[in-house]
């Protein structure tokens, strides 16, 4: 075993396989504001642009808030940003002596987006990995956003630096992963579940956006793209839920006006239901998605604090 960089020991070989004074990962998750009790962070993710990642953020959220939730949406896109857009969002995040507090969509969904900081919303945000990584710290550490149910995290496409910081320091519960019947998306999205995989995030749902298209008229539906492969690669992975969403002219019409509250999909539903009832299911049974009653060093599928020395992390299913 590789030595830990944190070794100090006198006369040590290098060998850390039979160390008594072998060191936990270290742990990068930063504490949410001070003033901010949020309870679950759902990501959602996919391995390519354009596949309606957003447009399935904006849903989720909006699926929660109509059944009661205090609902949030990070949007972590900051080069490519447009969750403000479809919920027809202007007002500018403000600070106070206390910290930044979130944009508020009409049915109460809070907000921050990079494009709610700038002063004119069609400047490009030319900024380096390491800048975007630190706003996106930010949007989660210094944002006061109170008592929130579920968060979803808007992320940009691929597997890059913002996936990987929002992974690293933000606890996630879950991710839901985005894609349409392309092969090409398909392979691609192994990518991005893969990534998760790495980073013991449980993927909770693949949602396949303009999986089809429904004829009005003679309710037959057409395969636009290709025929759909998605439950071969959910069922390779493991992942009990997938959705698959029609393409529907009158939603990408909503999101024009900024009126995307006033969509419903039961696809969307239902997989805010199982998501809701999966970490629901956790929470009553105290244990994480590993099976283990404990809150292993780094385990984001926990929800007690981390315990200090826990003796079962090497034995964490997730951790393997």
């Amino acid at each position: 075993m590789a030595c830990s960089e944190n070794c100090n020991e006198s006369g040590c070989n290098h060998d850390c396989e039979n160390c008594g004074k072998k060191n936990d990962p270290k742990s990068f998750q930063e504490a949410p504001h001070e003033m901010s009790r949020i309870d679950s962070v759902i990501g959602v993710v996919s391995g390519k642009g354009g596949v309606g990642k957003s447009l399935v953020s904006a849903l989720l959220a909006c699926a929660a808030r109509r059944k009661g939730y205090q609902t949030a949406v990070m949007d972590a896109d900051i080069t490519g940003p447009s969750i403000p857009k479809a919920f027809g969002v202007t007002d500018k995040l403000i600070g106070n002596d206390f910290g930044i507090v979130p944009a508020e969509s009409k049915t109460g969904v809070k907000i921050t987006s990079i494009n709610l900081l700038m002063q004119d919303p069609t400047d490009p945000v030319i900024w380096r990995g390491p800048v975007i990584g630190n706003c996106v710290k930010q949007f989660w550490k210094d944002v006061i956003w109170s008592d929130v149910d579920y968060m979803f995290v808007d992320m940009p496409p691929g597997t890059g630096d913002v996936p990987l910081t929002v992974f690293q320091t933000i606890p996630v519960k879950g991710i839901v992963v985005v894609a349409t019947p392309q092969d090409l998306v398909s392979l691609i999205v192994t990518k991005a579940i893969k990534m998760a995989e790495m980073m013991n995030i449980p993927v909770l749902a693949i949602v396949e956006n303009m999986s089809y298209y429904q004829c009005p008229k003679c309710g037959e539906k057409h395969s636009i793209f290709g025929e759909s492969k998605i439950e071969e690669i959910a069922k390779e992975h493991g992942v009990e839920k997938v959705v698959k969403l029609p393409i529907d002219p009158s939603i990408a019409q909503a999101c024009d006006r900024g009126e995307i509250e006033t969509v419903e999909s039961a696809g969307i539903d239902e997989a805010f239901d199982y998501i809701s009832s999966w970490l629901e299911a956790a929470r009553k049974a105290g244990e994480g998605a590993c099976g283990q009653s404990c809150s292993c060093p780094g385990c984001n599928s926990c929800d007690g604090d981390a315990c200090e020395g826990c003796d079962r992390s090497s034995d964490c299913e997730r951790r393997k």
